[in-house]
């Protein structure tokens, strides 16, 4: 159960004296384009279909930023895509499948590496055997693709991209309002502050989650269940997290490349949600734990007041 003591009051907004509880994760970075920008984020979208959380979804993916085409690889219009899973077997497992079915699929695309990671993995070359020996290399300066024959035309995929082991998952901000639609113009302030920071995604729909979980759960088996604190329906029967004037709760999950980038796109969300102020957003603004036990990044949201 997080500390309810106050850090501080903001143009009306109480921010709770707590600290979002985050994981390790690795990570990876690439860059999808095509002819127009409808179908790099046709395919985008795609690739980042059922990836909002490791628990089930094996990864955790998102659109970081919409690249116009004098900032991609090719003067075409592009997206800039984050993919984290617990491990490198992860990322690479998730990235090959994702890729094969989504951007090679995809009309018009092209796909190039977006990270200068520790070290590399299989982008291109994990795929290239669809291509029935009809594949070819190609290197130009220090770069790899491979060109793939695909009933369209041709589909050019560089051969690998790079991978982090600092990537940060599972930051997060909790937005507790009067009513649904107070915690939902919060939380939708707070995202849309948080995609103009680079290198962080929210993984969730529209970056949003309305069914926060705790650790374990009371059948066997069950890794993550209902975060019964933060469920206004159920004050007065489990120990609640909510005064009587909280109606609902929204939270924000954010991933990202470093620890640095998960903090900056926390605090920008914390700001937006606090200009909103709380008789149209939040009353109270906190974060979700483990005690401390369980992720080693501690992002205190004392420290990250705008």
């Amino acid at each position: 159960m997080p500390d309810m003591n106050t850090a501080a009051t903001i143009n009306g907004v109480v921010i709770d004296d707590t600290f979002a509880e985050a994981f390790p994760m690795s990570g990876t970075a690439i860059q999808v384009t095509a002819d127009s920008e409808k179908w790099a984020l046709e395919a985008a979208r795609s690739f980042t279909g059922f990836a909002t959380s490791v628990i089930a979804c094996g990864c955790e993916a998102g659109i970081d930023r919409i690249l116009p085409p004098e900032e991609s690889r090719d003067g075409r219009p592009g997206v800039r895509i984050l993919l984290f899973s617990m491990d490198r077997a992860g990322v690479v497992k998730q990235l090959g499948t994702r890729l094969g079915q989504c951007i090679l699929t995809s009309p018009s695309s092209a796909c190039y590496a977006d990270l200068a990671g520790e070290s590399e993995i299989d982008l291109g070359s994990a795929i290239r055997y669809f291509a029935d020996g009809w594949q070819i290399s190609k290197k130009f300066g220090d770069k790899h693709f491979w060109r793939m024959p695909v009933m369209e035309g041709e589909f050019l995929c560089e051969a690998k991209t790079g991978i982090t082991s600092q990537g940060v998952g599972g930051g997060n901000l909790l937005f507790l309002a009067r009513g649904s639609r107070q915690a939902l113009a919060a939380a939708e302030a707070a995202v849309e502050a948080m995609r103009a920071v680079p290198d962080v995604i929210m993984p969730f729909p529209g970056g949003i989650v309305r069914s926060g979980s705790k650790v374990g759960g009371k059948y066997k088996g069950m890794m993550a269940s209902t975060n019964d604190a933060y469920c206004p329906t159920l004050k007065g029967v489990t120990p609640s997290a909510l005064g009587p004037e909280i109606g609902s709760v929204l939270e924000i999950v954010i991933d990202g490349l470093s620890a640095d980038a998960v903090a900056e796109a926390m605090r920008a969300g914390l700001k937006a949600a606090v200009d909103l102020g709380p008789d149209e957003g939040a009353l109270r603004i906190g974060a979700g734990n483990y005690g401390g036990n369980l992720g080693p990044h501690h992002f205190h949201l004392k420290d990250i007041l705008p």
